[in-house]
Order: C-alpha cells, then sequence, then structure tokens
C-alpha cells in the first residue's frame, strides 16, 4: 500500500478523476482533504466536519464541469467555502478566522485580540472579513453568499470599521 506521499499529485490525478476513474478520484478526494477541512473549520468552526464531508461531495460531483485543471485549487476553494458558508447557516454557527493565530509573528497575545474581537462582531461581519483573510474578491464573496456585490461591499466596509472600533480598546 502506497503511503500518502507516495501518492500522485491531485493534479496530476485530475484528468483521471474526470474521466470516471473511481480510484483516481479516492485518491484525489484523499489528496485534497486537509486543504478542504481548514477552510471549512475556519468559516463553521464545530461544524467543520459537516462542512467539509459537504465540500467533499461537491467536488465529487462537480468535477466533470471543470474545464480548466489550473483552476483546480481556485475551484475547490470557492466550493469549500460555498458549502462552509451553508453550513454555517444551516446550524446558525458563528463563524470566525481561526487561522488568524497562525499568521501572527509579532506579538502571541495580538492573535487572541484578533480572535476576542472577531468574536464580538455580528457573523455576517465576521463571514466577510474571513472571506477576504483567504482572498476573496468582492464578486467571488458575492457569489459565495449568494448577495449582491455593492451588499458585500458594504458589509465588508463596516465590518472593517466595527473591527478598528473594536480593536481600539483591545490595543490600549
Amino acid at each position: 500500500m502506497k503511503t500518502f506521499s507516495e501518492l500522485p499529485s491531485p493534479l496530476t490525478l485530475l484528468p483521471r478523476a474526470q474521466s470516471g476513474d473511481e480510484h483516481a478520484m479516492n485518491h484525489l478526494l484523499t489528496a485534497i482533504t486537509p486543504f478542504v477541512a481548514r477552510l471549512c473549520r475556519s468559516i463553521t468552526h464545530d461544524d467543520g466536519a459537516d462542512a467539509t464531508q459537504e465540500a467533499l461531495l461537491a467536488v465529487y460531483r462537480g468535477l466533470g464541469s471543470l474545464r480548466e485543471p489550473a483552476a483546480f485549487y481556485g475551484w475547490v476553494r470557492s466550493v469549500s467555502v460555498r458549502e462552509a458558508v451553508r453550513t454555517a447557516k444551516r446550524y446558525g454557527t458563528e463563524s470566525w478566522c481561526s487561522e488568524v493565530e497562525a499568521q501572527q509573528e509579532t506579538n502571541p497575545m495580538d492573535a487572541v485580540y484578533i480572535i476576542d474581537v472577531l468574536e464580538r462582531l455580528s457573523q455576517a461581519h465576521r463571514q466577510v472579513l474571513t472571506l477576504r483573510a483567504y482572498g476573496l474578491n468582492e464578486e467571488e464573496m458575492a457569489e459565495v453568499l449568494a448577495l449582491p456585490v455593492g451588499t458585500v461591499r458594504s458589509r465588508l466596509f463596516r465590518a472593517r470599521r466595527r473591527f478598528q472600533e473594536a480593536w481600539q480598546p483591545s490595543a490600549a
């Protein structure tokens, strides 16, 4: 039996998985599961496993529609974020970006303050800040959240302002 490190890369498995090779599909899904789980957990927190399962199922079902293999990881990211947001809405999960802690290198307490501030924001504001942290632009966020682009822009503006207002007392 091959170890995980001996498996072919997802991009080499992609054409075979798209053509119906179930063995390649299984290896492909296994290879992307950590990436998908990390994205889903950061948005749904406690319901990350459910969101991950839904996202992997959506990838499995939609893989045949992917036309550009180079866009695979971006497409998986979009599918994962969309399914995580759906799961969060379904279960009423409060979302926040748990990976902010890992991104902080200067002062370890900053991560604690960031998480505290994020938890004090509304779910809608945490969602747009989390999606922005993952590199989605306003149009991508609008698609994922099923909202008009203008609504996403105003939400992002307000979320940033509220974050900054909430951060000021914490910084003292």
